[in-house]
C-alpha cells in the first residue's frame, strides 16, 4: 500500500498546482493546463453536453464542448539572506465551442511573492494577480471555493497547530458614469480572506477554515443600495484512504458572500453585490479518490447544495456520481462515469432530473487515475426528464439540439493535460 500511496503523491501534488491550491505557491518553470477535443451528437449536429445549467455543475468526461488554456512561467528573480523572490506570469484563452478560433488570450496571473521571511515564521508574502485557493471536485470542475483576484497579502504563517493566510482584494472594480462625469453605478467590492488551514485533529486528518468578508462599494442609483457579504468554509481532509484522500466540506454565504453573480461554484469571490442577506447559500459535499492498486482508481462525490432568496424560493441541487478508471496496461485506460442530478422547482413544479454516463478508452502517460496526459475517445448517452428539457436545452453549448426529447448520445475525442 505504501507503494501505491508513494507512486500517486507526485500525480496529487501535480494535480494541486494545476487546480491552484493554495496550499504551496506556483513552483518554478513552465506550468499549465490544456483541454481540447472534437465530436457530434445523435442528431447529427454540433458537438453536444448534457447538464442543467443554472446553479449546477456537470458531469465533465466526455462531457465538455469547450476548450480551455491556461499557462505560464515561474521564476525566481533575486534571493537574498534566504528569502526567494518569485514572480509569476500566466495567460489563459477559452472558447465555448471546441475551435479555439476567437479566443483572446488574457493574462491570467501576474504577482510577485516573497518566500520564507523570518517575521512570518517562514511564511509568504505577496501582490498582484493569482490564482488562490481554488481547489475543485475534479469530476464536476467544481471550484467549491474561489479566492482568486487582484490584491495582496500573506501566506503559511506558523500560528498554533495550523497555517494561516491572509488576503485583501478589491473585485468588480469597474464603474458606469453619466455624460457629466458623474458616477451612477459601480460593481466593485473589497474582499478580505481568512485561512486556517492543516489543523491536525485526528490521524492522518486536518481542518481547514475559509472565511471571506465582503464589502459592497457605494450605493447605485439605477439598481438601489448595494449589499455586503460574507461566506465560512470548513473542510476536512483525509489522507491515506485506500491509496487516495476524501474531503469533506460544508459551506454556507450570505448575498455576494454565495459567489452568485460571478461563477455557478465559486464560493469565496465577490459575487453579486445587489444581492441582499435573504440570499443564501448551504453546500455540503464529500469528494473521495482511491487508489488500492496500481492499475484501479476512482472518484465519488456526493453533493447537496440549497439556493434560497426572499424573490426565487429555495432551490436544491442534489447530485451524486462515479468515475472508475481500470488500466489495461500502463499506457492504456477504461474510465466510465455515471451521475446524476436533480434540482427542485423554486415555485413548487416538478423537479429536475438528469442522468449521464459516459464510456471513454484512454491512452494515458500512466495507470493512476490522475496520470496526464490523457488521449480520450468517448460516448455519452443523456437521459432527462420533461421538466428537465429546457434546462439541458438553455445550458447545451450548442443550443437545443435535441429539441424536446429526453434523451440523447454525443461521441467524439477529448485530450487533458496538466504540466
Amino acid at each position: 500500500m505504501n507503494r501505491i500511496i508513494l507512486k500517486a503523491l507526485p500525480a496529487a501534488i501535480t494535480l494541486a498546482l494545476a487546480c491552484g491550491s493554495a496550499y504551496a505557491g506556483d513552483e518554478e518553470g513552465f506550468h499549465g493546463y490544456l483541454r481540447a477535443g472534437a465530436g457530434s451528437s445523435s442528431t447529427h449536429g454540433p458537438q453536444s453536453c448534457f447538464g442543467l445549467g443554472g446553479n449546477t455543475m456537470k458531469y465533465r468526461l466526455g462531457n465538455e464542448c469547450d476548450s480551455y488554456f491556461e499557462g505560464g512561467y515561474t521564476k525566481e528573480i533575486a534571493k537574498v539572506d534566504g528569502v526567494s523572490y518569485l514572480a509569476t506570469v500566466w495567460a489563459d484563452a477559452y472558447s465555448p465551442n471546441s475551435d479555439f478560433g476567437g479566443s483572446k488570450l488574457e493574462l491570467a496571473k501576474a504577482y510577485v511573492e516573497a518566500r520564507g521571511l523570518d517575521f512570518l515564521n517562514g511564511g509568504t508574502a505577496w501582490i498582484g494577480k493569482r490564482y488562490y485557493f481554488r481547489p475543485d471536485i475534479h469530476m464536476l470542475d467544481l471550484q467549491y471555493i474561489n479566492f482568486n483576484g487582484t490584491g495582496g497579502g500573506i501566506d503559511q504563517y506558523k500560528l498554533g497547530p495550523g497555517k494561516l493566510g491572509y488576503a485583501f482584494f478589491k473585485d468588480n472594480d469597474a464603474t458606469s458614469t453619466d455624460p457629466v462625469t458623474k458616477v451612477v453605478s459601480t460593481t466593485a467590492a473589497t474582499r478580505q480572506n481568512f485561512i486556517y488551514q492543516d489543523v491536525p485533529v485526528n490521524a492522518g486528518g486536518s481542518m481547514d477554515f475559509a472565511a471571506s468578508v465582503i464589502t459592497a462599494q457605494g450605493n447605485d442609483t439605477i439598481a438601489g443600495k448595494k449589499h455586503n457579504g460574507w461566506q465560512l468554509s470548513v473542510f476536512h481532509k483525509q489522507d491515506k484512504v485506500f491509496g487516495g484522500a476524501n474531503t469533506f466540506g460544508i459551506q454556507y454565504g450570505v448575498g455576494p458572500g454565495t459567489g452568485i453573480g460571478v461563477g455557478n461554484d465559486r464560493i469565496g469571490a465577490s459575487g453579486s453585490t445587489l444581492l441582499g442577506s435573504d440570499v443564501t447559500r448551504l453546500r455540503i459535499f464529500d469528494d473521495v479518490w482511491v487508489q488500492p492498486t496500481e492499475n484501479f482508481g476512482m472518484e465519488f462525490v456526493a453533493l447537496v447544495q440549497r439556493d434560497k432568496s426572499d424573490a426565487g424560493g429555495s432551490s436544491t441541487w442534489t447530485s451524486i456520481g462515479a468515475r472508475p478508471v481500470y488500466a489495461l496496461t500502463k499506457n492504456f485506460k477504461l474510465q466510465m462515469e455515471l451521475g446524476t442530478d436533480r434540482v427542485t422547482s423554486a415555485t413548487g413544479g416538478p423537479a429536475q432530473r438528469l442522468t449521464k454516463i459516459t464510456f471513454a478508452p484512454t491512452i494515458s502517460a500512466g495507470p493512476g487515475l490522475w496520470s496526464r496526459p490523457e488521449l480520450r475517445a468517448y460516448v455519452t448517452y443523456g437521459k432527462w426528464n420533461d421538466a428537465a428539457t429546457a434546462a439541458v436545452n438553455a445550458s447545451n453549448n450548442s443550443g437545443p439540439v435535441y429539441n424536446n426529447n429526453t434523451s440523447g448520445a454525443s461521441y467524439g475525442i477529448q485530450l487533458e493535460t496538466w504540466f
